[in-house]
């Protein structure tokens, strides 16, 4: 009998030990419901820049084809934001499958929240939808540098015969930087640009500007069908003005943000920045 009682209870040892390592560890799943299910990334994965998202969601999730995504850290805030868009007929209620891709820096959480939401073009709560992927960011530190193209403006270079300035790209003058090595090297370009750090001799041959704007951030950067779409954050209205400083400016963060594609386009939101 006592061998029985000893036998029970490294049973209920063993099994309360893997209840409580299940529990802590959880592994990866799918996250899914009756609308939309998401094979990658899956819960709890480690993820990193730029992550791709995979999965199938039924037809009347999207929009034109399409549905909003973001990426949130711990505390909730948006680190990135993008389109999913559907491979194939959308016009079905039959599931159809998607993809995305984000491009982010990593946050100071180690972990976050991928959000889905169903695209919603009546504007109702009722029609609202989402799922949520939780997520954890890959910490790995890299030590490895690069040299980039921060550009900036110096007029001297960017006049007409009588001395009026032009206000054209013919003044941007590159200044080249050493930053880390990282999986979203136009953020970190754009981010460094926004600092307005330049050096006294910089300064001293003519280059200036107008960084940093209080309250003017970068938000994201995103790629879709080889348009890359800048997301700002501008609370304080800085970077409007007259069409030959918002040209500027504008000029400055295309061309910073170019070097790294041959893109098609390269676009900001919201579209009421950078407006004379």
């Amino acid at each position: 009998m006592r061998t029985l009682v000893t036998i029970f209870s490294i049973v209920i040892v063993v099994l309360s030990v893997t209840y409580f390592l299940r529990d802590k560890y959880s592994p990866s799943e799918i996250v899914e419901n009756e609308f939309i299910r998401i094979t990658s990334p899956q819960a709890n994965d480690e993820i990193s820049s730029p992550i791709e998202i995979v999965g199938e969601a039924r037809g009347n999730w999207y929009f034109e084809a399409s549905f909003p995504i973001k990426l949130l850290d711990a505390q909730g805030k948006e680190i990135a934001q993008g389109i999913a868009t559907a491979d194939g007929d959308w016009m079905t209620t039959e599931f159809v499958p998607f993809k995305a891709s984000l491009s982010f820096s990593n946050p100071e959480t180690s972990t976050g929240t991928l959000v889905l939401s169903k695209d919603n073009p009546s504007g109702l709560a009722e029609n609202d939808d989402k799922i949520e992927v939780p997520v954890k960011f890959n910490q790995t530190p890299n030590k490895e540098t690069r040299t980039i193209s921060l550009f900036y403006y110096n007029p001297e270079k960017d006049k007409d015969e009588t001395g009026n300035i032009l206000c054209t790209d013919k003044g941007l003058e590159k200044i080249e930087r050493e930053i880390p090595v990282t999986i979203t090297p136009i953020q970190d370009a754009v981010r460094l640009l926004l600092k307005g750090n330049l050096s006294q001799e910089e300064v001293s041959r003519g280059v200036t500007t107008e960084f940093p704007l209080s309250g003017f951030e970068l938000n994201s950067a995103s790629v879709s069908n080889n348009i890359l779409t800048l997301n700002f954050s501008d609370p304080n209205h800085k970077t409007v003005g007259g069409s030959c400083r918002v040209g500027v400016l504008w000029s400055q963060i295309k061309a910073t943000a170019g070097q790294f594609g041959e893109f098609s386009d390269i676009k900001f939101t919201p579209e009421d920045l950078f407006q004379p």
